[in-house]
């Protein structure tokens, strides 16, 4: 198992950028697929972007894609999401997660994930 922790979430106005961190911790980082979901009040938790192990693969939903970019250091054990130009159907719980096998392709199913971090509040308001 791995402890995630996120930061980096708050209340912004539309149009604003934020950027998420996740901090893991407990085994080899480099080598697990790391993502990111969101859920909003009342909705399902959904996918928002994935990363390979070594960056090389990188997913995105329809909904953020062209917007939102994910990333990693390895060397801080620690993946991102930087999302500029936010928008009111942005707001959420952001939770990042890491894939349960090690040098799994990245994907968007919540059941590839075992290790959850407790989420970090986006909240977009005008």
């Amino acid at each position: 198992q791995v402890q995630l922790v996120e930061s980096g979430g708050g209340l912004v106005q539309i149009g604003d950028s934020l950027r998420l961190s996740c901090v893991a911790s407990g085994r080899t980082f480099s080598s697990y697929a790391m993502g990111w979901f969101r859920q909003a009040p009342g909705k399902e938790r959904e996918f928002v972007a994935a990363i390979s192990g070594g960056s090389v693969i990188t997913i995105y939903a329809d909904s953020v894609k062209g917007r939102f970019t994910i990333s990693r250091d390895n060397a801080k054990n620690t993946v991102y999401l930087q999302m500029p130009s936010l928008k009111a159907e942005d707001t959420a719980v952001y939770s990042c997660a890491a894939a349960a096998t090690p040098y799994q392709r990245p994907t968007s199913r919540i059941v590839d994930y075992s290790s959850w971090g407790q989420g970090t509040q986006v909240t977009v308001s005008s």
